[in-house]
């Protein structure tokens, strides 16, 4: 009893990456999960995918969303819906101090380390930087339509899974 309840409590709101899909209004979703493995009393990996409800296409692939479930299915397979883009794909967030971050070191710092020493013309400027999408048709192609590759032909297909 008590696990069931454990494992109704544990899909009501969960946390993954936005994955293609060929779904319309429609974002499949992978969650990563840790299951133990009773025979090495061991800890692996399992991802389970959810297709989420977004119609208003919020998350991209890549992003990092947190997902809750419906009250009833909307489909036979969309069973949860798409709640916040947590953090989007491209801009990596500290997830404890909240700090935007450059590889190893936090943005801030590499700003105040750029001030004190002086900055090289090659130097990146994040705050001038436009926004991620601002290349959507011309090097990103994650909102042109997805689809399934059955067979192999000679031409290979960019936007096919």
């Amino acid at each position: 009893m008590a696990r069931n309840i454990a494992d109704n409590v544990r899909k009501l709101l969960l946390l993954g990456q936005c994955v293609p899909t060929v779904k319309q209004n429609a974002a499949k979703i992978r969650v990563k999960r840790l299951e133990l493995d009773e025979n090495l009393l061991m800890y692996f990996r399992k991802d389970e995918f959810y297709y989420c409800s977004d119609p208003d296409k919020v998350c991209k692939t890549g992003d990092i969303v947190l997902i809750e479930a419906l009250p009833q299915k909307l489909t036979k397979l969309i069973t949860h819906q798409v709640k916040e883009v947590v953090y989007p794909f491209g801009d990596v967030t500290d997830p404890v101090t909240g700090k935007k971050v450059a590889k190893e070191k936090y943005r801030e710092d590499i700003e105040r380390q750029s001030e004190l020493y002086g900055k090289l013309e090659s130097a990146f400027n994040y705050k001038k930087a436009p926004p991620r999408g601002w290349q959507d048709g011309k090097k990103d192609f994650t909102s042109k339509p997805t689809y399934t590759k059955f067979h192999v032909f000679d031409e290979n297909d960019p936007y096919a899974i």
